[in-house]
């Protein structure tokens, strides 16, 4: 039985898509959605480049301070897009339990944030906003279908469609 679902966005041109997925199984479940971004860590060129202008207490506190807020304005941007998504249907809100953004690989931050929660589905799109469409499964899908311990439920990406492949 379906209870609760943990639908992952990349918060790319396709979120919207896959959102209206997750809304309509968690409708159809009567189920309850958790909804997770994952934030790749900096890399070591923009960790170089903070460590060239900044001292070790300053870089110290943007490290603490600075990416909880990042991290809280990415929740807050979930947030306002599903209510834009969303429109005059606002109250479909109402089934999500939490929205959280972590930093760290997506594959594991999901993995991790399902077990946390105990969810019995994921809902993810079949590739990210910037991958490209002749791969069949993007790398974050692949390894949650590989790893996950519940169902997955993959959503194709439109562009797909458009060009009359299945």
């Amino acid at each position: 039985m379906i209870r609760s679902i943990l639908y992952a966005t990349d918060l790319g041109l396709y979120a919207p898509y896959v959102l209206q997925h997750a809304l309509a199984l968690t409708r159809a479940f009567n189920a309850s959605l958790h909804v997770v971004h994952a934030v790749e860590p900096m890399g070591l060129f923009a960790e170089s480049v903070l460590q060239t202008y900044l001292d070790e207490e300053r870089l110290k506190e943007l490290r603490s301070k600075g990416l909880s807020t990042v991290m809280a304005s990415i929740e807050q941007r979930v947030l306002e897009g599903f209510r834009d998504e969303l429109g005059e249907s606002q109250h479909e809100l109402e089934v999500i339990r939490s929205v959280q953004v972590v930093q760290g690989d997506p594959p594991l931050v999901i993995l991790e944030e399902a077990q946390k929660r105990g969810v019995d589905m994921l809902v993810v799109g079949s590739h990210s906003h910037g991958a490209c469409s002749d791969i069949p499964l993007g790398r974050t899908a692949a390894r949650l279908v590989q790893l996950s311990e519940v169902p997955v439920y993959l959503v194709p990406m439109l562009q797909h469609r458009a060009r009359g492949e299945a």
